[in-house]
């Protein structure tokens, strides 16, 4: 697929109510999004294997007691760094920021998602090898 294409393709992802669009052309498959609000910018690209994901908190609130640690990017989300392992992290546990909380397998590609700050784990979400959703909530640090 050349430029041209994947230029008009952004455009017209741009130009409509359409908020994701993938086109496979061959061997190439091109997947745009265009970020909900409160998301951040449009132009944001999934995030390269190894390096932190950019998590999207909650609506900021007076008292900010937890906060929510949510999918970046769709994928297969993986509690454990590989099957049969225990998972990086459980209820209750303290965490440090930085710290890697959970992989999310997108297109081949492993993204770690780390904790955006240090507290303790007051929510998980229960599925491990599944499929999650950009935005779903993943877990609450306090």
């Amino acid at each position: 697929m050349d430029l041209s294409k994947i230029k008009t393709l952004i455009d017209f992802v741009g130009r409509s109510n359409i908020t994701e669009l993938t086109v496979t052309e061959k061997d190439v498959t091109v997947r745009i999004f265009r970020a909900s609000p409160g998301q951040g910018a449009a132009g944001e690209f999934p995030q390269k294997a190894g390096s932190p994901a950019s998590l999207v908190p909650d609506a900021p609130s007076s008292i900010d007691k937890t906060h929510a640690v949510k999918a970046p990017v769709f994928g297969v989300l993986h509690r454990a760094p590989a099957p049969g392992e225990p998972p990086f992290v459980a209820i209750g546990d303290e965490v440090e920021e930085g710290q890697t909380l959970f992989i999310i397998e997108a297109m081949k590609v492993f993204n770690k998602i780390a904790a955006p700050r240090a507290g303790r784990i007051t929510h998980l979400i229960e599925i491990d090898g599944g499929e999650i959703e950009t935005g779903e909530l993943l877990a609450e640090i306090a």
